[in-house]
């Protein structure tokens, strides 16, 4: 392997592959596109121009010798291609037998769960650094909670409330959201402990801050930050929530073949709620807009922290907060535009 870090992107044709592919350009690195269709990917290099740092590798699914060569030939392997129910295996896997630094944009939490449970032995031998879902779902709570519940003397519950307008999904996060809404065997976080198994789907109401103000929410959200928040808050009790009007515009299931311009409209505020067990607590939140190009900003700032040996200290499978200092990455974050923080 060269000194100079090389950047895979595996799903670089879908919209979030594109940004951080554009984004990693942006800071000079080089970088790699991976996929399955060779003539997508060579016209996404094409488009993205800089020839002497972009390349492509054909890496199907189902030929592990091709993704194990993708993963040997980089320093960090950003996985954007969803839905990861389906995907997230085969490259996550090969990373962690290539001692290859991992980031994905996952949203199940059956996945974050699998990544725990079975690759974190292999992670830890190889040398590899494997962040599941360090995206706007799920990496943006799990940070916003380590920064709300630093130095409380004890957390009763954490729960994250999502206020989503705008939201224009990809064909990766239709086919994510039709797999989510019928799963049956869910992944929760109560009285302590994981579970796995049929929750009964409520709606209650999560106070927002101003402007947005308290909104109906479905509850619980399957996002993974039900997975990686309890390895660092004590909670009893650990639950997301979505604002139930961001299903009931009309454009959410219909917009696959948006541009990127109206999938940038999108606006949002993460909220972290999180009470003491005798009462009272602390709250959080981030308010932006573009979900789709906060993600990416956030796999890149890990990949490229990673990449430079800026990331935790020891290899294996971590969730955002345990790989980097909650506070200032989000601060980082916000230097960058890609939200206000207030916490």
């Amino acid at each position: 392997m060269n000194d100079a870090p090389l950047f895979a992107i595996y799903g670089a044709n879908g919209h979030t592959g594109r940004l951080v592919a554009a984004e990693l350009l942006s800071r000079d690195q080089s970088i790699v596109l991976a996929g399955r269709d060779a003539a997508a990917l060579e016209a996404t290099a094409g488009e993205l121009g800089s020839p002497g740092r972009v390349r492509t590798l054909v890496a199907p699914l189902d030929d592990p010798a091709a993704l194990r060569e993708l993963a040997e030939s980089a320093t960090v392997l950003v996985h954007c291609a969803g839905p990861y129910a389906r995907t997230g295996e085969p490259v996550a896997a090969a990373a962690a037998a290539a001692g290859c630094h991992y980031v994905d944009h996952a949203v199940e939490p059956h996945h974050v769960r699998y990544m725990f449970a079975s690759l974190q032995a292999e992670a830890e031998r190889t040398g590899a650094v494997m962040i599941p879902q360090m995206s706007f779902y799920g990496g943006l709570a799990d940070l916003l909670a380590a920064a709300v519940t630093e130095g409380m003397a004890g957390v009763d519950r954490v729960t994250v409330g999502y206020a989503v307008t705008g939201w224009r999904m990809t064909p990766g996060a239709l086919r994510t959201a039709e797999l989510l809404i019928g799963e049956i065997d869910r992944v929760t976080f109560a009285d302590g402990a994981q579970h796995v198994g049929p929750v009964e789907i409520r709606n209650t109401v999560f106070p927002f801050p101003p402007p947005v103000g308290p909104r109906t929410m479905i509850a619980p959200f399957p996002s993974g930050e039900v997975v990686t928040i309890p390895r660092h808050v004590p909670a009893r009790a650990v639950e997301s929530q979505l604002t139930a009007s961001t299903f009931e515009e009309e454009q959410v299931f219909t917009s696959q073949d948006a541009d990127a311009a109206a999938r940038a409209r999108t606006e949002f505020t993460v909220a972290v709620q999180a009470t003491a067990p005798g009462g009272g607590g602390r709250t959080g939140h981030v308010r932006g807009r573009d979900i789709w190009w906060v993600g990416a900003l956030a796999s890149v700032e890990a990949a490229v922290r990673l990449a430079a040996g800026e990331g935790p200290a020891k290899p294996g499978v971590l969730g955002a907060a345990e790989a980097f200092p909650a506070t200032p990455f989000l601060r980082l974050l916000e230097g960058l535009g890609a939200f206000t923080l207030t916490v």
